[in-house]
C-alpha cells in the first residue's frame, strides 16, 4: 500500500468491514499484480497458499508489504474450494462484515469489487456473484468453449440450486454477508471446482438472496486448472445430488404444496407414457400390426399431462426464488 492510498474502512474497534480471500495455486506470476490492484474498500486480504508447488505464499510474504495482506498456508492441497473456505473462515473469525473471493490468476478485475459488494452493503442481497455475460463486448472476448460450457452449466445450476434468475454459476468472483456465511455447513461444502455451485445450493437451503453483479473477465497467459472432461462426471453427479436434496428439503421436508404433488405425478405420467408407447411401437414393429387410435392416445395422453405438470412445477419453482435478505433477520 502506497502512502497516498486511503485507509481501508474498518469498524470503530479496528475490525475490517470488507475482507478478501484469495486461493493460490500456481499463480506466482499474477498474484502480486492482483494484490496491488485491490482497492481501499477491502480492509483485510487473506492469501491462502494451497500447498502451491511454486511457493506462492512465500512469494507474497517476501514481495508484498501491504499491511492488509496475511498469508495462510495449507500443508496439503485442498482444492480451490478448500482454500477459499480457509480464507473465509479466518475473515469471519476476524470480524469482517462482507467477505469476497478473488482467484489468484488475475482473471477477475478488482476494480469491480465495489459493484460486487454494493447490493450486500445496501441490504438488498446476502450473496453476490460475478456474471461475465452482461456485456456483449466481454462475451465476444471469451473462448467459445467457455461460452458453451457456461450455458450448459448455468441451466444445470438453475435446476440444482433453485436460483433461476442467475447466470454464470461457476464464476468464482463472489461476496457474502458474514451473518449468512456463519450459517453455512463449511465441513460439507465441496472442496474442488464444484465449490461455487455447492455454495449456491447451501444458500438456497438457508433461503438467502443471491444477485448477479455485471463484470468483465480478463484472459491472458494464465492456464485454467479445470479439465472439462475430467470434471464433467463430478459436476453431473454434484448437480444430481444437489437437485434431489433441494427438492426433498424444500418440497417434502419443510413444506408440502400443490407443487409437491405436481412433480411426482408429472414424472410418473411422463415415464408411463414414454415406456408404454415405446413398448407398443416395438411390438407393432416386430409383428407388423398397426396400433389402434386408443392405444396411441393411451401413450400420448400421459406424456402430455406429465409435461404439463412438470412445466407447472418448474413455474412454481422459479417463482419461489428467495427475495427477502436473510442477513437482516440474523443477529
Amino acid at each position: 500500500m502506497t502512502p497516498n492510498t486511503p485507509a481501508a474502512p474498518r469498524w470503530a474497534d479496528g475490525r475490517p468491514r470488507v475482507a478478501a480471500a484469495i486461493p493460490c495455486y500456481r499463480v506466482k506470476r499474477h498474484i502480486l499484480t492482483l494484490l496491488s490492484a485491490i482497492g481501499a474498500e477491502v480492509g483485510a486480504i487473506y492469501v491462502v497458499d494451497d500447498a502451491c508447488p511454486e511457493g506462492s505464499g512465500d512469494w507474497v510474504a517476501s514481495g508484498c508489504d501491504d499491511p492488509r495482506v496475511r498469508v495462510l498456508r495449507h500443508t496439503q492441497n485442498q482444492g480451490v474450494g478448500g482454500a477459499t473456505i480457509t480464507g473465509m473462515r479466518q475473515a469471519l473469525a476476524d470480524g469482517a462484515e462482507v467477505i469476497i473471493k478473488l482467484d489468484g490468476d488475475g482473471q477477475m478485475d478488482p476494480a469491480f469489487v465495489p459493484t460486487l459488494i454494493a447490493p450486500i452493503l445496501a441490504g438488498e442481497a446476502d450473496y453476490a456473484k460475478g456474471n461475465r455475460f452482461f456485456d456483449p463486448e466481454s462475451v465476444a472476448q471469451m473462448p467459445t468453449g467457455r461460452i458453451i460450457g457456461n450455458a450448459v452449466l448455468s441451466f444445470l445450476a438453475k435446476l440444482s440450486t433453485g436460483y433461476w434468475d442467475i447466470f454464470d454459476p461457476t464464476n468464482g468472483f463472489l461476496a457474502i454477508h458474514a451473518r449468512v456465511a456463519a450459517r453455512l455447513p463449511w465441513e460439507k461444502l465441496a472442496r474442488g471446482y464444484f465449490f461455487e455451485t455447492d455454495m449456491l445450493f447451501r444458500l438456497n437451503t438457508l433461503r438467502a438472496v443471491v444477485m448477479d453483479a455485471p463484470m468483465s473477465a480478463r484472459y491472458g497467459d494464465e492456464a485454467s486448472g479445470l479439465n472439462g472432461w475430467r470434471e464433467a462426471p463430478r459436476f453431473l453427479a454434484g448437480h444430481a445430488r444437489c437437485l434431489l436434496k433441494r427438492l426433498f428439503y424444500n418440497y417434502y421436508l419443510r413444506d408440502f404444496s400443490v407443487a409437491s404433488l405436481e412433480l411426482p405425478l408429472g414424472v410418473a405420467l411422463l415415464l408411463f407414457g414414454v415406456i408404454f408407447g415405446a413398448w407398443k411401437w416395438l411390438t407393432g414393429y416386430q409383428t407388423g400390426a398397426f396400433s389402434s387410435a386408443g392405444t396411441v392416445m393411451l401413450a400420448a395422453l400421459p406424456v402430455l399431462l406429465g409435461v404439463q405438470l412438470l412445466l407447472a412445477f418448474l413455474q412454481h419453482d422459479a417463482r419461489s426464488v428467495p427475495r427477502a435478505p436473510l442477513h437482516k433477520r440474523l443477529r
